[in-house]
């Protein structure tokens, strides 16, 4: 893509721009939404980072034909690369059974829609604060807990009555979560506030808050639950830390503006999308030194990993694709046409499908990662942005 393409995909109107300034670059700098509701509550200014201009891609809801077309042009350079989808190792899934409901946050309706994953239709529609964006299922499947980024909170969600039983206080324009492995805590980072809140999952309390780095966005726990990665989308690096003591041990440097982070199953690596390098950053976790750096679409937002750990799924914002990495290779092996701007990504339990969210076509794309087609588009609520899948 040439320079004057990327400039104007990143520029925003004066409108818009107050908006971003207030919530800082808690919405990865996507544009959501020219029609959000004014009576959001916002949080406070956000300063840029000195010496560094615009570090995330802007798409607005209303694109102009010549980018569609640019966009296209690269959907149809990176089709090219289906052709190999074939060669994958196919996925020894548990049984289909471990698949609960899906739930995705509508950034611009102020809802969670709740996703029947055998029908692939909403059941529900859950209200819950501003801007929500974030969210993570507990692993016994109870509770979602979701970050509202412009009302600086934290629902809480009963997944069998789909009600909101507590709203927790944390930082500003919380944004990325993730609940440790034994589900006894929620990790959330706060954009505006350059921390982490950790909330004690069975009193809905902040129990401890943690200084990052600028701007961190994404938030990954390993399996073993000893550490959490997180993403500083402000800059170009991941924080490591402890769980033990709530501290930060080690800062890995990556590409530029790292947005997702997933860490696969057996802990050995996290994956990390760095969404001003258009590219995917390989940690191993034993070293906490990034062993490989891989080319995916433009403007990477989030990451998946399979249950297996054969395979990452990465969200491509202004490629409107899913880039699908071979974990093995470190290489990618199919891109996905999705729909518009490809925000949250998240594979079922029985590592059967992948559900992707259109932030620009208020729908929810469903990849079978058999074949990586796509099988079904469910319509959401508006600019759907995260997603976590729920164990039955």
């Amino acid at each position: 893509m040439d320079m004057e393409v990327r400039l104007r995909k990143r520029r925003i109107t004066s409108a818009t721009a107050g908006w971003w300034l207030r919530v800082g670059i808690a919405l990865l700098g996507v544009v959501i939404a020219a029609g959000l509701s004014t009576s959001m509550a916002v949080a406070s200014p956000t300063p840029p980072v000195p010496g560094q201009t615009e570090p995330f891609v802007q798409v607005s809801k209303n694109r102009s034909d010549n980018v569609s077309d640019n966009r296209s042009d690269s959907v149809s350079s990176a089709r090219t690369e289906s052709s190999e989808s074939t060669a994958e190792p196919s996925p020894t899934p548990p049984p289909p059974s471990q698949t609960g409901d899906t739930f995705v946050t509508n950034s611009g309706s102020n809802t969670v829609s709740v996703i029947d994953s055998t029908a692939n239709t909403v059941t529900a529609t859950i209200p819950v604060g501003n801007n929500p964006t974030g969210v993570a299922v507990t692993p016994d499947g109870t509770r979602a807990f979701v970050t509202n980024s412009g009302s600086n909170s934290v629902s809480v969600i009963d997944t069998t009555a789909n009600t909101v039983t507590a709203t927790i206080p944390v930082g500003n324009s919380p944004t990325g979560v993730a609940v440790t492995p034994d589900g006894t805590r929620a990790y959330v980072t706060n954009v505006g506030s350059n921390s982490v809140s950790v909330i004690d999952t069975t009193t809905n309390t902040v129990t401890a808050t943690i200084p990052v780095d600028f701007g961190p966005y994404g938030v990954a726990v390993t399996p073993d639950g000893a550490r959490a990665y997180v993403t500083s989308a402000g800059g170009s690096d991941v924080s490591v830390i402890d769980t033990t003591t709530n501290t930060v041990t080690a800062t890995i440097p990556v590409g530029d503006s790292p947005t997702g982070v997933a860490v696969t199953p057996d802990g050995t690596r996290a994956y990390v999308t760095n969404n001003g390098s258009n590219s995917v950053s390989v940690i191993d976790t034993s070293t906490n030194t990034v062993t490989a750096t891989i080319p995916v679409g433009n403007n990477p937002a989030s990451v998946a990993v399979t249950p297996d750990g054969t395979r990452a799924y990465v969200t491509n914002v202004v490629s409107d694709t899913v880039s699908v990495i071979d974990t093995n290779t470190n290489t990618v092996t199919a891109t996905i046409p999705v729909g518009n701007s490809p925000m949250g990504v998240a594979v079922t339990p029985d590592g059967t499908r992948a559900y992707v969210t259109n932030l620009d076509s208020d729908t929810v794309s469903v990849i079978d990662t058999n074949t990586n087609t796509v099988t079904a588009t469910i319509p959401v609520g508006d600019s759907p942005f995260g997603v976590a899948i729920a164990t039955s």
